[in-house]
């Protein structure tokens, strides 16, 4: 069997375990984060969950709305009654099951708290339309992610959930030949460990994931937890009290595995005993001190830590090394999964809800306005046509309306020294890469560069391929490096951008090794100082910034990031395919 067929094969018997585990128990691990695009492996895959499932599956509708996400209130009902009645939302209707979200990627801030917390308690908290109640809304989450590489799950949601999918590289051939039973052997699909078990329990397993975890760079106080919860359920499946060290391998592969940030430190080599070191004499000389009993009693758990820490590095994503960059944060927030800022509108945009307002100054949003009304009108008609609706102006309710923001990066590009040829044509190379899939998300990009004494706007914010393509032929090179220049520049375009209601992001291309002060004069000390200060400027402005490093050494540009607090993204023999790869990784 080929690498990449042995890859999908694990991947996909990985998936299927996974489901059996979550199916076992729903709400306790959370959930599962699939990343795969729309066609028959996911179908596939669903199809076995669904099958393995005791409870229903509901799907939630993309772009639900408040009253149908958590309830609120029966206007029809309310309206024949004469007092308000509660309709149950999804979530409260999912109460035992599993709740479906396509397009998880691009789910609204609102949409995230709302399913969080209903996954922290349990319950749902109705307060709206003059209703207050608490339902319950124990349920499973299945996100399904598109795989699109510019929008990402909110990390808010993914962190509550166990498991973390990725069938990207599985086709369906190799899906059905996984899922058939091989002869003479276990079952993919079984929850009980494929590792053989150890025989003995694992020493302190919390203390083992945690550490491993830490290892990893894994952060979260939830995932060691749910891989505590996920090891503990593979050990009550297979008859055994406590999880052994092959179910704590099985719970870290499938959950600690995709969380990973970096690699752990290599171990340290053992120190061997000198052949020549004399041997004890007495039974007295063999009696360990408290010191040496206590680093005996320690050694087993220290054992199981490094054998599981190997079994997770070998389950680690093999693009691991390629989308990780120095563990920092996102440039922008992802808490709604979607590239670009989004603003509210009053007259335009998608609606997300409804607030008190006054009609002549937004849109009249009018079974929002009914629901108001609805309960008061035992007292309001006193005697009066009993099919007459009687609405006060505190009742007007107008939409609220939100119009995505376009998202503009601007290339700041070091084109001066020796090396200036190769850093252009490397930026030139990720501007027209970025640009074409710009072109399908509406996004913009531009490019300042700086050379000689200053700095020039080479390409304005655009969407047009053939006008960036013709500005970037002309960029010279060459000369000295007016870095403070550069940025004040880029700062400039990007404040332009944010007060015509756009997301700007700078990407700054430099080895940070500035010797042209603003005034054109030459000079390492008085160029660094300014450099420094407009890069805290842009922190003080809070504009986004990534600084990609094209020097040998890190010194210059390390600093320019710490002081503008902006991701530092050492590449020092970056070409375009990197260099747009480490842009789309940081502005996810």
């Amino acid at each position: 069997m080929a690498p990449e067929q042995e890859d999908a094969a694990g991947a996909w018997d990985d998936a299927l375990r996974a489901a059996a585990l979550f199916a076992a128990d729903p709400h306790g691990l959370g959930g599962i984060v699939l990343r795969a695009g729309a066609g028959p492996v996911r179908d596939f895959w669903l199809d076995h969950l669904r099958s393995r499932l005791a409870g229903p599956m509901r799907r939630m509708p993309p772009g639900i709305a408040d009253d149908r996400l958590i309830g609120g209130l029966d206007l029809p009902a309310t309206l024949r009654a004469g007092r308000p009645v509660i309709q149950r939302g999804l979530l409260a209707e999912s109460d035992g099951g599993v709740v479906l979200v396509p397009m998880a990627e691009r789910l609204a801030c609102g949409t995230v708290a709302r399913l969080a917390g209903a996954l922290d308690t349990g319950t749902l908290a109705l307060e709206r339309d003059g209703l207050a109640a608490r339902l319950p809304a124990r349920f499973g989450l299945v996100l399904l992610d598109e795989g699109q590489e510019d929008e990402i799950v909110a990390d808010a949601l993914a962190d509550r959930l166990g498991f973390r999918i990725d069938l990207t590289g599985v086709s369906l051939r190799e899906a059905r030949a996984a899922a058939t039973p091989r002869a003479g052997g276990p079952k993919p699909t079984d929850v009980q460990a494929s590792e053989p078990p150890s025989g003995r329990a694992a020493d302190d397993p919390v203390t083992t994931l945690c550490t491993v975890a830490e290892a990893f760079g894994v952060l979260s106080l939830r995932a060691p937890l749910l891989a505590l919860r996920t090891a503990r359920l593979i050990a009550a499946e297979a008859g055994r009290g406590e999880p052994d060290e092959a179910d704590l391998i099985a719970a870290a592969r499938l959950v600690l595995a995709p969380r990973a940030t970096r690699l752990p430190a290599p171990p340290r080599p053992d120190e061997e005993e000198s052949p020549d070191q004399p041997q004890p004499e007495s039974p007295q000389d063999t009696a360990p001190s408290p010191d040496e009993a206590a680093e005996r009693d320690e050694a087993p758990a220290q054992k199981s830590s490094e054998t599981i820490l190997e079994a997770v590095r070998a389950a680690l994503p093999k693009n691991l090394l390629a989308r990780l960059l120095a563990s920092d944060p996102p440039l922008r927030s992802t808490a709604a999964g979607r590239t670009g800022a989004a603003a509210a509108s009053p007259l335009a945009g998608r609606p997300i809800g409804s607030r008190p307002g006054d009609p002549r100054r937004g849109r009249l949003d009018l079974i929002a306005t009914l629901r108001a009304a609805a309960p008061w009108q035992s007292l309001r008609r006193s005697g009066s046509d009993p099919r007459r609706i009687v609405v006060s102006p505190e009742d007007f309710r107008i939409r609220r309306l939100k119009r995505r923001s376009e998202t503009t990066t601007i290339f700041c590009v070091d084109a001066s020294g020796s090396a200036a040829l190769e850093r252009l044509a490397e930026a030139k190379g990720a501007v027209e890469l970025l640009l074409a899939e710009a072109y399908v998300r509406r996004d913009r990009i531009a490019l300042v560069a700086f050379r000689g004494i200053g700095a020039e706007t080479v390409l304005p914010p655009t969407r047009s391929l053939v006008r960036a393509k013709r500005a970037l032929a002309g960029l010279p090179g060459g000369g000295g490096t007016p870095l403070a220049a550069g940025l004040d520049a880029a700062a400039t375009l990007a404040l332009g951008v944010r007060r015509g209601g756009g997301s700007p992001v700078i990407v700054l291309l430099t080895d940070g090794r500035a010797n042209v002060a603003r005034s054109g004069l030459g000079g390492r000390a008085l160029a660094g100082e300014e450099a420094l200060a407009a890069a805290r400027l842009l922190r003080v402005q809070g504009l986004p910034t990534l600084v990609i490093d094209t020097g040998a050494r890190p010194d210059g540009a390390r600093r320019l990031a710490e002081a503008a607090q902006a991701r530092y993204c050492p590449l020092p023999h970056a070409d375009a395919g990197s260099v747009s790869a480490a842009v789309r990784a940081a502005t996810a």
